[in-house]
């Protein structure tokens, strides 16, 4: 929540995601959205959190650990969760409109995804959906 509120502060779309080391249980990487920021449409948190970690792992699977993100990804941020081999995803709200997980092309679920993730959703699902009405509403 605190890298959502910090995108958000920036006048990004506020979300935020971690990654958690699955043996120590210690945030590995942070980052909230910063696709104004840097003028980079991929720039999602999710996104800049797993460029992060392969980077200092040297790596392009990072298959220890899990990944935390303030809002239901979106179809671009779902594919590089699996590509990254990350095993475990966590959510707060759901993204009826814009989410690729459990709406929209539901990408885990296509026989075209080779890595199968576990999914949990809803911690902090009220607060994250707050954060975002909060920051639309201010920009209508």
């Amino acid at each position: 929540m605190e890298e959502a509120r910090a995108a958000g502060t920036r006048g990004e779309v506020p979300i935020g995601a971690v990654l958690v080391n699955r043996d120590s249980g210690e945030i590995a990487a942070r980052a909230g959205n910063r696709t104004i920021e840097l003028s980079d449409p991929t720039a999602h948190a999710e996104i800049l959190v797993i460029r992060e970690i392969c980077q200092k792992e040297g790596a392009q699977r990072i298959p220890g650990y899990d990944l935390y993100v303030t809002l239901e990804p979106c179809a671009m941020c779902t594919a590089a969760i699996a590509f990254a081999r990350i095993p475990r995803l966590v959510f707060g709200a759901q993204d009826p409109k814009g989410g690729a997980v459990l709406h929209g092309p539901k990408f885990y679920d296509q026989p075209t995804c080779h890595h199968k993730i576990e999914i949990a959703h809803g911690p902090l699902e009220t607060e994250s959906s707050a954060l975002l009405k909060e920051f639309f509403q201010a920009r209508r």
